[in-house]
This record gives structure tokens, C-alpha cells and sequence, in this order.
């Protein structure tokens, strides 16, 4: 669903090379922002999960767009992909839904040349956001600024946890392994859980402590949504989206130990 503020300049394509981020710091002072992940891990902490709705102990992430039928469901395909060996709860949803609506072909078609199954991609269909699933979120992730600010209007307690996808990329871009994995263990021994869900709120905290570090360029946060256009913009839309989700595939998988068998 277009937007009035979805035509931005492109941010250039994130860093894909990983070496750098396994063991010193990328930009910044990252030993500063180690020091405030303890005070910030509280406001990241996971949400209260309503019994029976999920694992309590299985992290969640919402993937929202406009309409849910072209860049969240790309996101949320290639996230639960990539994702679901180590336990990893991915949905999505939409701020106006076109509820019951099958994901745009085009969209279906990027997902498949990136591994997602066929019958995955043709099974989706698009639901309305609500404040239940966004308070249960441990990370929501929006395709824009505008998003956010209503994903955190309808969930104030989002607030930490919400982040337009290419910021959150970009902020996390700062943070080595290293220090996701020592936020994610500050996080379990500030609570005394050592569960997914602590785990993930401690590297989420760590990757927000960023964001007094680097001046963002808030004119290209924005997924350019797709909808009803020709299939150049929706490969330009996914070469937006692709490095932010191949970001936060990066900050869950250095701190989510695969489930024992």
C-alpha cells in the first residue's frame, strides 16, 4: 500500500562483511554503549506473554508494512526461513491490512529466489496489526518511520522494541558479536533467566544503546513500498530489505543457541 513519504532516496546497501564486527567495534564508542546495556535491558525486557498463546521462552518478531501483502510478508518469509532452527517465533501484519488478501505475486516471486518454499509464499495471508500481537512482540520491525510511530501510538510499551528495519539495521551494523553476546548475557544475569526470549531483549538493548552514536539519515529509512507497480520496483523494495534482514538475522543468530534436540 503506498504511502505519501514511500519515494525516498535509497540508504546504500549495508556492510556485508561480517569479519569486522566478530570481535573489535565498528564506528563509535562501543565500550560506552556496553556500560548503558544494563540499565537499558529493563525497558527491552520481554513482554508478559498470555498463557497458551506461544512458548514463553520462544522469542517473537513482527514484521509490519501498510497493507500486508507486499514487504512484510517478504520479510516475515525470509526471516522465519533463516530463522526457525533456533526457535524463533517470525509473523506479520499490516497498519491497514487488505485482510485475507494473498501476498502480490512479485513478492512472491523475490521470496522464492531466495529459498522460501513455495508452498510458504502462497499460503500467506494478510491480517490487521493489533495491540495483543504488539505487546507479545520481542522485536516489531516496520518498512517505515511513519509505521513505527503508529505501532508504538497503538502499543505504547513498544516503544523500545519497535524499529523501522532499516534503522534497526543500520544502528546494529555498530555492534560486533562479541558485544551482543556479552549484552545477552548482562540481560540473564540482571534477571535470572536465561531464556531465548532475555537472550534476544539483552541484544536488542545493546543494539538501541547505539543510537546517540550515529547521526541517521532519516529521509532513506524507508522500505519503498511496491504495491501496484511495475516489477523493477519491487526488486528496487527488496534491495532495500534484503541487507536489513540479513542484519537482524545476524543479531538473533549470535546470541540464540540452536534448540538442544
Amino acid at each position: 500500500m503506498q504511502e505519501p513519504d514511500a519515494d525516498r532516496p535509497a540508504r546504500p546497501a549495508l556492510r556485508r562483511d561480517r569479519r569486522e564486527r566478530s570481535g573489535r567495534d565498528v564506528g563509535g564508542d562501543a565500550t560506552g554503549a556496553r556500560l548503558k546495556v544494563g540499565s537499558l535491558f529493563g525497558a527491552a525486557a520481554p513482554s508478559p506473554v498470555a498463557s497458551g498463546e506461544q512458548d514463553g521462552e520462544a522469542p517473537t518478531l513482527l514484521v509490519v508494512c501498510t497493507g500486508n501483502i507486499c514487504r512484510s510478508p517478504l520479510g516475515e518469509l525470509l526471516l522465519r526461513d533463516r530463522l526457525a532452527p533456533l526457535g524463533v517465533h517470525v509473523h506479520s501484519a499490516g497498519t491497514h491490512a487488505l485482510v485475507g488478501f494473498a501476498m502480490q505475486t512479485q513478492s512472491q516471486r523475490i521470496a522464492l529466489e531466495h529459498g522460501v518454499s513455495p508452498q510458504d509464499a502462497a499460503s500467506h495471508r494478510a491480517r490487521q496489526v493489533t495491540e495483543p500481537m504488539l505487546r507479545r512482540a520481542d522485536l516489531t520491525l516496520t518498512m517505515t518511520r511513519s509505521q513505527r510511530r503508529g505501532v508504538v501510538e497503538k502499543a505504547p510499551r513498544a516503544l523500545r522494541r519497535a524499529f523501522p528495519v532499516r534503522e534497526f539495521a543500520a544502528l546494529a551494523e555498530l555492534v560486533p558479536d562479541i558485544d551482543l553476546r556479552e549484552a545477552a548475557e548482562a540481560a540473564v544475569a540482571a534477571t535470572g533467566a536465561d531464556t531465548l526470549r532475555t537472550r534476544l531483549a539483552g541484544a536488542i538493548s545493546c543494539v538501541s544503546a547505539r543510537r546517540g552514536l550515529v547521526p541517521l539519515d532519516t529521509d532513506a529509512d524507508d522500505v519503498i513500498d511496491p504495491y501496484r507497480r511495475p516489477a523493477d520496483v519491487y526488486d528496487e523494495s527488496a534491495a532495500q530489505l534484503l541487507p536489513a534482514i540479513d542484519e537482524v538475522i545476524r543479531v538473533v543468530s549470535a546470541v540464540l543457541p540452536a534448540p538442544r534436540s
